[in-house]
């Protein structure tokens, strides 16, 4: 046993008492020619121990005190090819492990060690095993009283559960199996406890698409169904409320999450193959987790993430030189504080930014602090000790420019990040956390201390279990007292510590490869200049601006790590949702057209297949050709356009010919600002021009006609007047005489014929 030595001349202490009985009961059992025969070294017994699997599946209570009985369970598994007989499944206590890293090496250590693993304790409370045929399993129950323990000093033991026995070949009774855990011994509350605050997070990936309804309330369109099951009895985060509830953490949540639930809570549809979508179906479900999570954060801590949780470590080594992309994280903070209010009317912090696995450099925490966070959520395995010091020091470091580092244990952070739907790995991996809090405690100084564990940001459905598990063997508060992530951020930093930010060669490779590309943030770019370019046509912008507006802090979300091609294709559709609506405003295709004198109109017509009215909108039409057709005393002309929501307006441009033959003439849309808007539009205008040569000929033609038509009337009048005359004529020779018509003085009359 790893024992610190006894004084010389001094009273043997509890533990040499405790190792002296045992020395003695094992001398007494063994016969003395035992020791003519041959001992395996260390390194056979370790292989000889492959031969049976033990695993613990329950150890209660976690952390006993006086009086408890500890009950442990598991099976051992023989996987060896012969049968085990006169097998026993014994409890070994010991040593005490008075350092963090005795913990660690003791946790990753397979195999019995002679010489290094402690002997049984009493016999009496073995679990005896008579026959153990092979590939067969057993399971056990060990049940012993812990003054039985003979522990001694407060502090983490190591325990071995081991099974021995015989074999055809192996006669003499062997250690075949052994699996080590360790107990937390702090029977008495400690004079000094450690303050520790969880992080508890509430993210999930993205789930909104950028697409939303025509009805009033912009109905979201969802990519899938998924958040349901999450939502929903036994889902991954129905768990994390269920099970926080009761416990004492710091609530860290994503806003975006809340504003997606919120959503689905007042109807939403979800996207099909084939590009449409259908009616969500699961509004019940999110009206359930949103009421509880309502109720379990009452008068709880919460931190709210910037909204989409960014990831910092794209944006500080990618997307800083991409223009623009640094500018979303304020918006992003200010909407946080704000969902949170909004939908669960609590308050909450905005003061923290959480870089992915706490890692740091220089770039990262000057974006991080860049929209006005002045804590910095990190991990010891980043901003590392030195180690001179001795112990660890408190969370909080200073780090420059009103900056603090909020440094969570990379151990206890780390503690659950494996498979824990095994509940062996459970109970190991709950034991380990406890003994590594329980060590810190005990570390040397007389500082008030106070710690953070900050989990991964997803955890499954097994992960949350056994957190919770871990952090609820600590309420009784025997060596660490609850704290939360304000007031570990908020305490006296330890003038010793470590304050140096790593250097950006030292940020981890692995997740470097994990990041955002430059072309990701590129996309978002064009996306954003694109909305801009669209929103100022609108009568109502805030119907794009806010969907598209959380969809790019959407698209910079950490949650994308690990799933490029999921987040290239997120991006793309966006970018191409958004193209299609712009798209929507456009002039109306335009057949050939034909301008017959020196003027006419030329009618160009704009299409609006949105909701809302357009305006602000310049429609410019330009002749290719001046010289032969003009618009007003130019070669171009424009209008001020405003469309009404699904409408068509027509404008109409006067124009003149100088000259005959075709003339191409190009239409485009323009905002206010000057930026071409949409397709340009090109028709061709075949103007025809009369000229003056021609006019006189036409003028010629005209009076011959009129002349002809007058000469025809004079030639019609004398027709008709010779015909009076000859009529009348007629009418006089036909009557009696009368005697005569006129006098001369000679009484004789005279007719005129003309």
């Amino acid at each position: 046993m790893a024992e610190a030595a006894d004084i010389p001349g001094a009273s043997p202490t509890p533990v040499r008492r405790r190792w002296l009985r045992r020395t003695v009961v094992l001398l007494a059992g063994t016969p003395v020619l035992a020791a003519l025969v041959y001992s395996p070294a260390p390194e056979a017994q370790a292989a000889q121990a492959a031969t049976v699997d033990v695993q613990l599946t329950s150890m209660t209570p976690a952390a006993p005190v006086k009086g408890d009985t500890l009950t442990i369970t598991g099976t051992v598994a023989n996987n060896g090819p012969e049968t085990i007989n006169e097998a026993h499944v014994g409890l070994r206590v010991g040593p005490l492990l008075a350092d963090r890293s005795l913990i660690d090496e003791a946790a990753e250590r397979t195999g019995f060690r002679a010489g290094t693993d402690p002997g049984e304790i009493d016999p009496a409370h073995a679990v005896k095993i008579a026959s153990l045929p092979s590939k067969v399993n057993r399971t056990f129950t060990l049940t012993v009283p812990v003054n039985k323990l003979e522990l001694d000093k407060d502090g983490v033991y190591q325990l071995g559960v081991s099974l021995s026995g015989v074999t055809e070949s192996r006669p003499s009774e062997q250690v075949l199996g052994i699996k080590r855990t360790f107990l937390p011994w702090q029977p008495e509350a400690a004079a000094k406890r450690a303050q520790l605050a969880y992080v508890w997070p509430l993210i999930s990936t993205t789930h909104v698409t950028a697409e939303t309804g025509s009805d009033e309330t912009q109905t979201p369109v969802f990519l899938d169904d998924s958040l349901a099951q999450e939502l929903g009895p036994g889902g991954r985060l129905e768990r994390m409320v269920a099970l926080g509830k009761d416990l004492p953490i710091t609530w860290v949540i994503d806003p975006d999450l809340l504003y997606t639930v919120d959503a689905m809570t007042k109807g939403y549809r979800v996207r099909v193959p084939g590009g449409k979508s259908v009616q969500g179906k699961n509004k019940a479900v999110a009206e359930q987790w949103l009421s509880s999570l309502e109720a379990a954060v009452q008068g709880k801590k919460v931190v709210a993430l910037p909204f989409a949780d960014p990831d910092l470590a794209s944006l500080a080594h990618r997307g800083k030189d991409v223009s623009g992309s640094l500018g979303q994280l304020r918006p992003a903070t200010d909407k946080a504080k704000q969902a949170v209010e909004t939908v669960l009317h609590v308050p909450a912090s905005t003061d923290f930014s959480w870089p992915v696995d706490g890692a740091i450099d220089p770039s990262i925490v000057n974006v991080a602090t860049s929209a006005g966070a002045h804590n910095i959520l990190t991990r010891s395995d980043s901003l590392s000790e030195s180690g001179a010091l001795g112990y660890t020091p408190s969370a909080a470091r200073p780090i420059g420019a009103g900056a603090t580092a909020v440094v969570a244990d990379a151990e206890l952070s780390t503690a659950f990040e494996g498979d824990m739907l095994s509940a062996g790995n459970s109970t190991l991996a709950v034991q380990r956390f406890l003994a590594h809090t329980l060590a810190l405690n005990l570390q040397k100084t007389d500082e008030q201390r106070s710690f953070v564990v900050a989990p991964q940001r997803m955890p499954t459905v097994s992960q949350v279990g056994t957190m919770a598990d871990a952090v609820r063997a600590l309420q009784a508060g025997r060596w660490t007292q609850h704290g939360d992530l304000e007031a570990a951020a908020a305490a006296k930093p330890d003038p010793a510590a470590a304050t140096q930010v790593p250097g950006a060669g030292q940020y981890p490779e692995e997740l470097r490869k994990q990041e955002l590309p430059v072309t990701a943030f590129e996309k978002i770019r064009t996306t954003q200049n694109t909305l801009d370019h669209f929103k100022v046509i609108l009568a109502a912008p805030d119907r794009v601006e806010i969907p598209f507006g959380n969809t790019t802090n959407r698209e910079m979300s950490a949650s994308w790590r690990g799933r490029t091609a999921e987040a290239a294709l997120y991006r793309d559709q966006v970018q191409d949702y958004l193209i299609g609506l712009t798209e929507k405003v456009k002039i109306v295709p335009k057949s050939d057209a034909t301008l017959s004198g020196h003027s006419a109109t030329i009618p160009v017509s704009v299409q609006n297949s949105l909701v809302q009215d357009v305006h602000d909108l310049v429609l410019r039409v330009k002749s290719a050709n001046p010289t032969r057709l003009m618009f007003g005393d130019k070669g171009q002309a424009e209008q001020q356009v405003t469309v009404q929501g699904d409408h068509t307006q027509t404008v109409k441009f006067p124009a003149n010919a100088t000259a005959s033959g075709p003339v191409e003439v190009t239409a485009q849309l323009f905002t206010k600002d000057g930026v071409p808007y949409g397709k340009e539009r090109k028709f061709t205008v075949d103007a025809t021009e009369i000229t003056p040569t021609v006019m006189l000929v036409i003028a010629g033609g005209v009076l011959l006609l009129v002349l002809a038509g007058i000469k025809m009337y004079a030639s019609r009048k004398r027709v008709a007047a010779r015909a009076a005359a000859e009529e009348s004529t007629q009418q006089s020779d036909e009557s009696p005489d009368t005697g005569p018509q006129s006098t001369d003085g000679s009484g004789t009359s005279e007719t005129v014929d003309r």
